[in-house]
């Protein structure tokens, strides 16, 4: 028998009374669709929170969870709130985080990281990553002056990348997330966008050869859920070479977790352009399109500037991020909680005969129930929540789960697969449910 540690009860507290006003004034409720409480446990997620530190989160109720899903969406490798970045943010603040002149900052991290990457040249900089994401394509089509642009994978919400829901309506739902709409793109972007799927050598050619000598770029993330393979990064190269469009890998999930860097340098591939964000700054709006000069360059070519793109808190977080990683060498140390967390789940469903897919490289684990997928995604959630933990059946590891973290979210889990084996083994584990089952969401998150 598991023994139970503690318990926090599900209610309805300020969180949620918080949500049910914000539906009304907020379109969605909230800015980012990753963040909506039904993706996780409607009417029982806490929402909105007053404090994180490390690994926890206090809600608006004073209730303390532990963190065990996506640490702010990716973007908190080094745990909330490390003190070493706050640290140099707040000495910025004080100085002033905005002027009419530039901060030399820019030039230091883009510095730091080429470093890095010996292959970049020049840096720009941002900071989100959909926009950053909007910024290479556009740097891409200057250059070869091409429109069409290939892509694999989950890159942003900007109209270059929906559009490809304008060929058959769902063209997206393969890749990542289904039913989003392309309402409010502009019709005549049509075949602008052409997916195709990620190691499917057969899929890309055929996908080039309808759009030959139209292809301005192509576009993939570094890892999804398995390396990507010679061949089929060969193939991309060679395209673009031929038809000198720009290769552009997407680091914004995969940069800063396998190694310190992109992770296209552990895969042995060389890019034109990459892309980071999230990861590199814990938590401050920070991201940045290195490439090679003369795929850089042509954004001289083009109209690509904006106010805020010029503060000084994001470069400085960036900085004393990736410094701090390389001192502790963080992403060995991501790696091992990954594989500490993906054995933790393949034990807990053998135990109690649960069968569960478990996919993703160690620093980014999905687990996914193999039948009935949501009402066990729901129970999951619920039942790690009355434990303690924000735990949708998803963790990127961060450097603040320390080992009796994981200690104590290994016997949060194991009990948690004993409960949801006893009401599977009632043929009716959805009436264990205390709301709503979740909604259906981003592949990576499900």
């Amino acid at each position: 028998m598991i023994e139970k540690k503690r318990k926090i009860l599900l209610q309805n507290g300020k969180g949620q009374h918080l949500y049910e006003k914000a539906l009304k004034l907020i379109p969605g409720g909230t800015q980012l669709l990753s963040k909506r409480p039904e993706l996780h446990l409607p009417n029982g997620w806490p929402v909105y929170y007053k404090k994180a530190s490390g690994c926890k989160v206090w809600d608006l109720d004073d209730r303390e969870f532990i963190d065990m899903s996506t640490m702010g969406i990716g973007t908190c490798i080094l745990g909330y709130a490390d003190p070493d970045v706050n640290r140099v943010v707040k000495e910025v603040i004080d100085s002033g985080s905005m002027s009419s002149l530039n901060a030399p900052e820019d030039v230091a991290c883009a510095e730091l990281l080429i470093s890095l990457h010996p292959w970049a040249e020049m840096v720009r900089f941002a900071r989100t990553g959909g926009e950053s994401m909007a910024i290479a394509v556009r740097i891409a089509r200057s250059y070869s002056r091409k429109d069409i642009v290939m892509f694999c994978g989950y890159h942003g919400w900007h109209d270059w990348y929906l559009s490809a829901n304008l060929n058959d309506g769902d063209a997206l739902g393969a890749h990542l997330l289904s039913g989003l709409s392309p309402s409010g793109v502009p019709r005549y972007l049509k075949g602008s966008s052409v997916p195709f799927y990620f190691n499917d050598l057969e899929d890309f050619r055929i996908k080039y050869l309808q759009n030959e000598g139209k292809v301005g770029a192509i576009v993939l993330e570094a890892v999804r859920n398995d390396p990507p393979s010679p061949e089929f990064i060969t193939a991309i190269r060679q395209v673009c070479d031929e038809e000198e469009a720009v290769f552009i890998v997407d680091e914004i999930t995969s940069g800063f977790r396998l190694n310190c860097g992109g992770a296209h340098l552990i895969y042995g591939f060389e890019p034109d352009v990459a892309v980071f964000a999230k990861g590199i700054s814990n938590g401050y709006p920070m991201a940045a399109i290195l490439g090679k000069e003369k795929f850089m360059q042509a954004a001289q070519d083009t109209f690509i500037s904006s106010t805020y793109w010029t503060e000084k808190i994001g470069p400085t977080a960036a900085i004393a991020t990736i410094e701090k990683m390389q001192r502790q060498n963080v992403q060995e140390r991501l790696v091992d909680i990954g594989q500490a967390i993906q054995e933790t789940w393949r034990q807990a469903a053998e135990e109690f005969s649960i069968p569960i897919d478990i996919t993703g490289i160690p620093p980014l684990s999905h687990m996914a129930f193999k039948d009935n997928p949501l009402v066990y995604k729901t129970l999951f959630a619920q039942q790690m929540l009355m434990k303690g933990f924000l735990a949708p059946p998803v963790v990127y590891s961060s450097y603040a789960h320390v080992p009796d973290i994981l200690s104590e979210y290994r016997q949060a889990v194991l009990e948690t697969f004993q409960e949801i084996h006893k009401f599977r083994k009632t043929g009716h584990p959805e009436k264990f449910l205390k709301g709503p089952v979740c909604h259906a969401g981003f592949k990576r998150l499900n």
